[in-house]
Parts: C-alpha cells; structure tokens; sequence
C-alpha cells in the first residue's frame, strides 16, 4: 500500500494505491492520522482510485479517517471508489455516513 497526499488552502487529498487488508490497515490508519494531525485541514478527501481491494478492516480505516477529520472540525469525503469498493461501503451502510463523490 502506497500512500501520497496534497495540502493547500485547508484542502488535503490522500491517495491510497494498492490494496487496503487487514495487513495494511494499521499503517494506513496511521498515516492518514499523521497527515490530518500536521495540516489541519478543513476538508480531507480520500482518493480510493488506486485501491484495487478492500476488506472490512478498509471499513475501519475510514471510519478512523473520518472521525480524526471531525475531530479538528473538517469535513471528510471519499472519491474515486471503484464498484467492488462501492459495494462494500453501500452493504455496511457506511455509505450513509461518509459522503461518496
């Protein structure tokens, strides 16, 4: 798993190339946190355009990612999920909690 982002004007996007697994998770739950904790952002976008898996430990990766975004006040979406990606979010229901574009 791979991990790049951008900052600028309270905007952070975080790209995520390979797949999110149980063995990934932690180290991309961490990453996302120390990106958030050092810009501060008022929005977080998570580019999952590169993420070819994801199991339900990638569930937890966003649900972390979104609360540590509320958590400084920013708001948090998703974008560039594929449909194996789309699927998972929508039979969990987190589709319903994380804004998908």
């Amino acid at each position: 798993m791979h991990v790049t982002y951008t900052c600028k004007d309270g905007n952070a996007r975080i790209r995520l190339l390979g797949e999110i697994d149980h063995h990934a998770a932690r180290q991309i739950s961490a990453e996302i946190g120390r990106i958030i904790d050092t810009h501060l952002p008022r929005s977080c976008t998570l580019d999952l355009s590169g993420v070819t898996f994801m199991d339900s430990s990638g569930i937890a990766v966003l649900l972390r990612a979104k609360r540590r975004a509320e958590e400084i006040d920013g708001s948090f979406s998703v974008e560039g999920a594929g449909p194996q990606i789309k699927r998972v979010m929508q039979t969990t229901g987190l589709a319903r909690l994380i804004s998908i574009r």
